[in-house]
């Protein structure tokens, strides 16, 4: 998943540095979310999103809200502008932004 952050940040045109950084925290979030996996629901879902002015890292996965990610929105790692948590059905989702546009929200 590291790589195809890393693709998306170079192909939007992102410094060396935000390029590293993002695939620093797309890769330690999945590190994160699976060691916390349970054996009954062992899958990790993953989907990169380019958008105009962004990029959206969505992991899910079957559980619980507690299974979240332990990042909060307080705690966001360099690299991620943003942080949100929601649940979806069964899944719990933990969606990472990266505003790529000059004007575009930061933290």
């Amino acid at each position: 998943m590291g790589g195809a952050a890393r693709y998306l940040a170079d192909a939007a045109g992102m410094e060396n540095d935000a390029v590293a950084q993002l695939q620093a925290a797309v890769i330690a979030a999945c590190r994160e979310l699976f060691s916390s996996l349970k054996e009954d629901h062992p899958s990790l879902n993953v989907t990169l999103t380019r958008l105009p002015d962004r990029i959206e890292v969505s992991l899910s996965h079957e559980g619980t809200s507690s299974q979240a990610s332990g990042w909060d929105g307080n705690e966001v790692p360099a690299g991620i502008d943003r942080i949100q948590h929601e649940m979806q059905g069964n899944l719990v989702v933990t969606r990472l932004t990266k505003y790529i546009n000059q004007g575009a929200p930061s933290r």
